[in-house]
């Protein structure tokens, strides 16, 4: 009985304690008012669930139509789809290569086996016309190829349906392909072969911490994750618990092994540290309200160690008593009481809180109804479905040197409305022009081509809030790349920018407003802009040595532009962002 239950501890620690380790690609904060939470709840939750079992679901509940054959050693696909990944296999060293011609023989492979009804080669068929690869480019009949791969139960064609939908306001219709994206996703988080973690990795250079997550994606060969072995091979748990997380979840580059997570879980489980100990309460609590390894169901116990667990920030404890205070299970149900529990869990990241959060406000139980907000948390809970594993392949491809085949996936993704991967496809094609791989109609990307790409996934990244997206709109619009110049819409994207608090977007609001483009001519405003860019950032203090200079500047701008000299009132204006990459 003893070992029974160690085995169903280290089980529920599993699945309790592992949330949390989700990451968003825009850290906020989820903030609910009394007027979301209904004061007199009657609803029927005969049909709400309670404390999951964690069953393997049915096959057809995961993606049949992963990559993971294709990226993943050892794994042979079922013989129904050896012909599909083959030619997915085929699809991929054309990108790596660059080799229009091959790509060509994919589509026309595709087709065939689409003309036959196979959902997958619809889907992929789908992405090929959405991006304008090696055909014309046609946005309608890509969506038409995604609704019928979905019909025939492709899920991927429904992640790039939900967000078509979502980027037109019919939330009616994507909030039902996202909760039951949703639903697939935390039914995998513990049996999928693949990792149901994204760490969100954006690829641009300008940022270090970036540059340190991609260091950390190297595995065993990484120089910090050997350091954290050696700790745990001297007796270090709390080094034991993040190697097992680390293989658990295929994260920080490592491939995904579980009878290594297991073994490094059951050493630290031998060492608890104190944090340990408020999981292991977590999970202690879990098997007293099922009734696990004890001699029967005991919800005053579970709710005593669920709040020990909570009381010392453990995520798992607040979801636990959110659950109980929603379903009245031990206590006095208590909306409010649940609502701040499932609160406390979702904003550290806990996947079931937002998933239980996103159900309340989908069918008003417990929440007014609220489909836009139901729709973003479930969009949240699904891009941890088992098909996010394209985002790690993406990266090793990129580390590798691949970035063709880095391209691609990160297009893959984009299109299933990843704003991480929308911004690193664009940033790609920016960064590597034609080493980029980008396939166009025919051959290769011409510069065009490329720059209308890349334009349309900023576009999308900027419409998810990637100021970074924002400011690559407004360069488009200012330099007309991709687009026709248009000095007003790149004020527009600046603004956006400039609205998450960004000092490089209010600099060049500033230049905007000095020299007249796209906003009206006004050196107050430039001066309000720029002395705002300095507060924030103060690599703008480049623009000028202290406020006298910066003065003295905008004066002389204004005596030469009264003169008519544009010559020198341009000189002037440069001079004042010489060495500043806030430069227009």
């Amino acid at each position: 009985m003893k070992n029974l239950l160690t085995q169903r501890l280290i089980l529920s620690l599993l699945i309790i304690t592992l949330y949390p380790l989700s990451l968003q690609g825009h850290p906020s904060i989820l903030v609910l008012t009394q007027d979301d939470i209904k004061d007199s709840p009657d609803d029927d939750l005969a049909d709400w669930e309670e404390f999951g079992d964690y069953e393997t679901k049915p096959d057809e509940n995961l993606d049949l139509a992963s990559w993971t054959h294709i990226f993943e050693p050892g794994m042979d696909p079922d013989e129904p789809y050896q012909g599909y990944y083959s030619t997915v296999s085929k699809m991929m060293a054309a990108a790596s290569a660059g080799e229009s011609r091959v790509m060509e023989e994919v589509i026309s492979e595709i087709e065939a086996v689409s003309g036959g009804g196979d959902p997958n080669a619809r889907s992929l068929l789908a992405f090929l016309y959405g991006m304008g690869m090696a055909s014309e480019r046609n946005e309608a009949k890509a969506f038409l190829y995604h609704h019928f791969a979905a019909e025939g139960g492709n899920i991927q064609s429904k992640m790039a349906l939900a967000y078509s939908y979502l980027r037109k306001d019919m939330y009616e219709k994507a909030v039902k392909l996202y909760a039951e994206l949703a639903e697939v996703a935390v039914n995998s988080f513990l049996i999928s072969k693949d990792s149901p973690v994204v760490e969100p990795v954006r690829i641009h250079n300008r940022a270090e911490e970036n540059m340190g997550a991609l260091r950390k994606s190297r595995g065993e060969e990484d120089e910090a994750f050997q350091i954290l072995e050696y700790q745990a091979q001297k007796g270090n748990a709390g080094a034991m618990y993040k190697i097992g997380l680390f293989y658990y979840f295929g994260l920080r580059g490592l491939r995904r092994d579980r009878a290594k997570a297991f073994s490094w879980f059951s050493k630290a489980a031998n060492k608890a540290t104190r944090q340990q100990l408020y999981s292991a309460y977590n999970g202690i609590g879990y098997l007293h309200v099922k009734g696990y390894g004890v001699d029967k169901k005991n919800y005053t116990k579970a709710k005593e160690y669920f709040e020990k667990a909570a009381e010392h920030e453990e995520t798992g404890g607040h979801y636990n008593l959110g659950v109980m205070y929603y379903k009245g299970i031990g206590v006095k149900r208590d909306v409010k009481a649940a609502c701040k529990y499932f609160l406390v869990a979702a904003n550290a990241g806990h996947q079931k809180a937002f998933y239980q959060l996103a159900k309340m406000f989908h069918t008003g139980v417990g929440l007014k109804k609220n489909l836009p907000m139901a729709t973003a948390l479930y969009k949240l809970v699904a891009e941890r479905g088992p098909w996010n594993s394209l985002s790690r392949w993406a990266l090793e491809s990129y580390l590798k040197g691949d970035v063709g085949k880095a391209f691609l996936l990160y297009s893959r993704m984009a299109e299933l409305g990843y704003e991480v991967a929308q911004s690193n496809a664009a940033w790609i094609l920016d960064k590597y022009g034609e080493r980029s791989m980008c396939m166009g109609e025919s051959g290769l990307c011409t510069d065009a081509e490329r720059h209308q790409r890349a334009h349309s996934l900023w576009w999308q990244a900027s419409e998810q809030g990637n100021e970074h997206a924002a400011l690559q709109i407004g360069d488009a619009y200012y330099y007309g790349r991709g687009t026709e110049r248009d000095y007003v819409r790149a004020a527009e994207a600046y603004m956006h920018a400039k609205s998450h608090g960004n000092a490089q977007a209010m600099f060049y609001l500033g230049y905007m407003h000095e020299h007249g483009q796209g906003l009206p001519l006004s050196l107050h405003l430039a001066k309000r802009y720029y002395d705002q860019a300095v507060e924030i950032d103060p690599a703008a203090k480049l623009l000028c040595t202290d406020a006298e200079r910066h003065q003295r500047a905008v004066s002389l701008w204004q005596q030469a532009s009264k003169q008519g000299n544009e010559y020198n009132a341009s000189s002037i204006g440069h001079n004042m962002c010489v060495k500043s990459e806030y430069c227009i």
